[in-house]
């Protein structure tokens, strides 16, 4: 399937609606084989995730966690078949504070759907606004 620059921006658009809340778009643009590989918050190796549900579960605990989050394109989409690249800002509400945090998607589009993802965020930024002030040592 050929993508068009269109079909990409339209994709990417979807992404951000899905991580803004709107589930009802997974089934039509991600790939049921889906794998995203991310780092968990509080630091350490890559653990990847597989699947719709495990993405809808990822969003919907986020969601939870920061009221009102919102996640906003400032840079992209940036496209590189079969690869499409984007710089986020995200905003929400976490026991009355005001937090926001950058990250960078990477994305993989196959059969026009996203199939797999890295994702790039300041984590520790994240944490700290929280109120972590130290993350656990790696070993």
């Amino acid at each position: 399937m050929t993508m068009t620059v269109s079909d990409h921006h339209e994709l990417t658009r979807m992404w951000v609606d899905i991580w803004n809340g709107d589930l009802s778009l997974i089934d039509i643009a991600v790939h049921e084989d889906f794998v995203s590989h991310t780092a968990p918050l509080a630091g350490g190796p890559v653990a990847d995730s597989h699947g719709r549900l495990s993405l809808s579960g990822w969003i919907s605990a986020s969601h939870t966690l920061l009221e009102d989050l919102t996640f906003t394109v400032e840079v992209g989409p940036l496209v590189d078949e079969p690869h499409i690249a984007l710089r986020w800002y995200a905003t929400g509400t976490h026991d009355g504070r005001s937090v926001g945090f950058h990250g960078t998607d990477l994305l993989r589009v196959a059969d026009g759907l996203i199939v797999e993802y890295w994702l790039s965020a300041d984590s520790v930024w994240f944490s700290q606004q929280l109120g972590v002030r130290e993350l656990a040592p790696l070993d």
